[in-house]
């Protein structure tokens, strides 16, 4: 089987995703760049018809065409969002789409996610996109057009897509997922201090003039 520890590595991260609410059964996808030839990528309705249950064969090996060249599954129409991702930079490593639980509260009324943690200053500006719907040309076009505008700070970063979830990209899988679990702290904690805000409990304030560790 082409790249078998690299799709029971996928399987196993999405596995994860699910169980910890950083995707839901409403869909979600992630790839991961093989080489020039070659992505692995999660199939169509990984989450609503196996709910993240993958078999490393039915994570999809698929090639510039972006036709399935090993695997039990069909590629998901988002994969425009992907090649945007990958043509615009070569330095992307992975493309990590999901429906975190409480970055969704943010994506969903189509505001920027504060970024307060000490864990997610490397990201800086954690934007929401402007609305396309899902699996759209146009949503691809958006992201791309994202990629573009970031030049070197595309990777890591990672942005919400307007009342749809979160792409983050990364060099690699691991790199990606630890991204995502660290924004999803990062927005439990930016929902609290909104409250906190609006109570006049303490004002929120974001403090980038702070002595942060960026390399982590």
């Amino acid at each position: 089987m082409l790249y078998e520890k690299e799709r029971q590595d996928l399987a196993k991260i999405v596995k994860t995703m699910f169980d910890r609410f950083e995707t839901n059964a409403a869909g979600g996808n992630v790839s991961v760049k093989m080489n020039e030839e070659h992505i692995i990528m999660t199939p169509t309705l990984m989450s609503q018809a196996k709910l993240c249950q993958l078999s490393p064969y039915e994570i999809l090996v698929v090639d510039q065409k972006n036709e399935v060249v090993e695997g039990d599954g069909k590629v998901t129409r988002e994969i425009n969002l992907h090649r945007a991702c990958y043509n615009e930079n070569p330095e992307i490593g992975c493309v990590l789409h999901a429906h975190p639980k409480e970055s969704m509260l943010f994506a969903t009324l189509g505001i920027d996610l504060p970024n307060l943690t000490e864990a997610t200053q490397k990201i800086g500006r954690i934007q929401t996109l402007e609305f396309a719907p899902a699996t759209s040309k146009e949503l691809a076009e958006i992201v791309r057009k994202h990629v573009v505008n970031l030049r070197d700070k595309a990777v890591p970063s990672a942005s919400l897509l307007n009342k749809h979830g979160i792409v983050v990209l990364e060099t690699s899988l691991h790199k990606a997922y630890d991204l995502l679990e660290r924004i999803e702290y990062n927005a439990y904690v930016a929902q609290k201090a909104m409250v906190f805000d609006a109570l006049h409990i303490h004002t929120l304030t974001e403090e980038p003039e702070l002595n942060y560790n960026l390399e982590e």
